[in-house]
């Protein structure tokens, strides 16, 4: 299976919530007038899109249809695709690894799934050729030590780690110069999740960035915010919460398999500017991609009739 057609799998229940819901809407109104939009806004809201995106939404939508002088619902409903398709496209959803080593700092609150998907990301990155190197900068729990070491194990890579409760820079500087000695692409750094003391947080990645800027100054980096889909809104307020202490450059969106709340991509990526980088839809090692916004899109509202045709088209 291909990880489109995982995604679209995995976004199963997101799609009961929403595009069902957008379908009845269309089905129950024979023109396009004031009451359509009322309630296609509120089924976005009802699918965890977020009230402020929902909004947004909906008065682009209606500026699409006054331009372009549109009278039928399942025009409509293209435009409301397109719509959310140029919310995802509006910051690029690439990661920039292009220097040696790039370094790819991992931040979040314990129970969304941070150190799996660094494993899972350092066997991406491992399928592709990489050099990868894991450094276990999440002191401040054992187990998160031995979890990041049985994935460096797993995905066939080296790893950086020191006792628990050691300063989290020290790993972290350790980390850089064993990247330049051993020649590594990609080193990716997990950190301790701890938003509820807001001040230490920012401390620590502040010191924690400062040895990357000394240490590999020309190197790319990006710092990655995991976030658990199935909280929904709570995720959104989680990720404006770590805005504030750290310069976040993309999300990694888990857990999206189990969940019908996976709208809360296009809310993020419109109500913080933050583009969602990394998708998670299963258990699968395999199963954490890159995110990929045409797809998503494309995945959420794509009926059978409409992959049919379109299979027909590209024959």
């Amino acid at each position: 299976m291909g990880f489109f057609d995982k995604l679209k799998q995995g976004l199963t229940k997101t799609k009961e919530a929403l595009s069902t819901q957008v379908n009845q809407v269309f089905k129950a109104f024979v023109k396009v007038d004031e009451e359509l939009f009322e309630e296609l806004e509120e089924a976005l809201i009802m699918a965890d899109i977020g009230v402020e995106t929902s909004g947004y939404i909906i008065e682009e939508l209606r500026d699409r249809v006054k331009t372009k002088h549109i009278k039928d619902g399942n025009e409509v409903k293209v435009e409301l695709k397109e719509v959310i398709s140029d919310i995802l496209l509006e910051h690029s959803s690439e990661m920039k690894l292009d220097t040696t080593p790039s370094i790819i700092l991992v931040i979040g609150v314990n129970g969304v799934g941070k150190t799996t998907s660094i494993g899972k990301m350092a066997s991406y990155y491992k399928s592709q050729g990489k050099k990868v190197l894991l450094a276990a900068a999440d002191t401040f729990r054992a187990a998160a030590i031995d979890q990041l070491d049985i994935w460096a194990k797993r995905a066939g890579c080296d790893i950086v780690k020191k006792q628990e409760n050691s300063d989290p820079a020290s790993v972290v500087f350790d980390a850089c110069n064993a990247a330049k000695a051993r020649g590594a692409d990609v080193v990716i750094c997990d950190t301790a999740g701890r938003l509820h003391n807001k001040k230490n947080l920012m401390a620590e990645l502040a010191k924690i960035s400062r040895v990357i800027e000394r240490e590999l100054p020309d190197s790319d980096k990006e710092i990655l915010l995991v976030l658990d889909a199935s909280t929904g809104q709570n995720a959104v307020s989680q990720a404006s919460l770590f805005k504030e202490a750290a310069d976040i450059t993309g999300i990694i969106l888990t857990k999206l398999d189990g969940t019908a709340k996976g709208g809360i991509v296009i809310s993020i990526s419109k109500s913080l500017q933050i583009p969602v980088k990394f998708v998670g839809v299963g258990e699968g090692t395999d199963d954490l991609q890159e995110f990929v916004p045409r797809d998503f899109a494309r995945a959420l509202f794509d009926d059978e009739e409409e992959d049919e045709a379109n299979e027909e088209n590209n024959d």
